[in-house]
């Protein structure tokens, strides 16, 4: 299972940076084409959502996991051959809904296979793995744009159907450890999920929180090079700080955050944020010049460490407070609080990002601040095995523990 959470990741880190230069080659059509036809795709994949759940707590989060593998391999591999828009918006809609799809059943999988701290610890591989893997896509996508004309890119692509072939061949080497799961009743599904207040709490707090993440990859390097003036290429240094210190750092971090509270241990990671946030927005008054690129690192590692104690603990929330019968549609329904920020991030980063230097970091440190402040409101009604990690360790049973 590692292994595929590493081999799928080097997926995305090829894909992601490249996403409208990709499409655009192999298809031809223009950007705004292009871009337009993701956003309906990634709409559609939107839509998707809650059949994923449904099909991940009828057949677990294994086999609905390699369905999505399989299903990017082939989109990948048909990319080539879009030879018209419907075609295009067709297969776009393929990959979406296996990315989208891909978090879920994931989490679901760690959820039949792993309990209590273990399962947390799993997770904390799993983070730190994907994090190194999208860095060493990155290098491989940069790599690919060496080679001129479109042969590049259709190269890209078929490495692309064999990576995502090749994670859903990984994932089904992992035996089905999911047969204590029962079937939900029919009188069950959403509309248990939905009447789960604490859940929805923590998933509108995750959904806010959410934006700083996605400020990295979408409006700090235009801060960067627009206002504080840094080269192009200084500016990427940011993320590769950022992605190093996470895929070293994510394990031991979440070791020390299991000691704690889950709410708690997140709600800091949301403070942290906003202290990077505050730092950002006065940082173009206060230095310029060579001082600038250290202060943006010094920042940059303040920024990590707020992803760093945030992500551990939240994402262990959102498996641990998730009824064993129902985790796909409980999952998928926390996975739509990073389906939608990722959806809107760009119309409402731009616009702050016009609004001036800033505007966009107040309102960010706002709304994470704001998520933090309902994850501490929702844990005094959350169960108390989904808070603590001490109470889920213990109510293994010796027999249950493997190693």
């Amino acid at each position: 299972m590692i292994a595929a959470s590493l081999v799928s990741s080097i997926g995305d880190g090829i894909y992601v940076p490249l996403t409208m230069l990709f499409i655009h080659s192999l298809t031809g059509l223009s950007l705004t084409s292009v871009g337009a036809g993701l956003t309906i795709a990634g709409l559609g994949a939107l839509a998707f959502m809650p059949a994923a759940g449904i099909l991940i707590d009828r057949f677990g989060g294994r086999r609905v996991l390699i369905g999505v593998l399989a299903l990017r391999a082939i989109g990948f591999a048909a990319y080539p051959f879009a030879d018209s828009y419907p075609a295009f918006l067709a297969i776009a809609l393929v990959v979406a809904v296996g990315m989208w799809a891909s978090s879920p059943s994931q989490q679901a999988l760690i959820g039949d296979i792993a309990q209590g701290a273990e399962r947390d610890r799993l997770l904390a591989w799993d983070r730190s793995l994907r994090n190194a893997g999208m860095g060493c896509g990155s290098l491989a996508a940069a790599g690919m744009l060496a080679v001129n004309g479109t042969a590049g890119f259709i190269a890209s692509a078929e490495v692309l159907a064999l990576v995502f072939a090749a994670a859903a061949v990984l994932v089904a080497r992992i035996p089905n450890v999911r047969g204590g799961v029962t079937r939900p009743p029919t009188h069950e599904g959403y509309r248990q999920v939905l009447a789960d207040r604490p859940y929805l709490l923590i998933t509108a707090a995750n959904f806010l929180i959410a934006f700083g993440y996605t400020t990295q990859a979408m409006a700090l390097p235009v801060f960067l090079t627009r206002d504080v003036a840094l080269p192009d290429a200084l500016a990427g240094a940011v993320f590769a700080v950022n992605t190093a210190l996470v895929a070293a750092l994510g394990v031991p971090v979440a070791r020390l955050t299991l000691r704690g509270r889950r709410t708690r241990a997140a709600a800091l990671g949301a403070v942290t944020f906003a202290l990077s946030f505050a730092a950002f927005a006065v940082l173009p008054q206060l230095v310029s010049g060579p001082d600038a690129l250290i202060a943006v690192l010094a920042i940059a590692v303040l920024y990590t460490a707020g992803e760093l104690i945030h992500s551990a603990p939240s994402q262990g929330l959102s498996v641990q407070a998730a009824p064993d019968h129902l985790r796909g549609r409980y999952l998928s329904v926390y996975q739509l609080s990073w389906s939608v920020c990722r959806t809107i991030a760009p119309m409402l980063l731009g616009f702050l990002l016009d609004a001036g230097q800033w505007q966009l970091w107040t309102v960010l440190a706002l709304m994470v601040l704001t998520g933090a402040a309902i994850l501490l409101c929702a844990e005094r009604s959350l169960p108390t095995h989904s808070v603590t990690t001490s109470h889920a360790a213990t109510s293994i049973a010796p027999e249950d523990v493997t190693t």
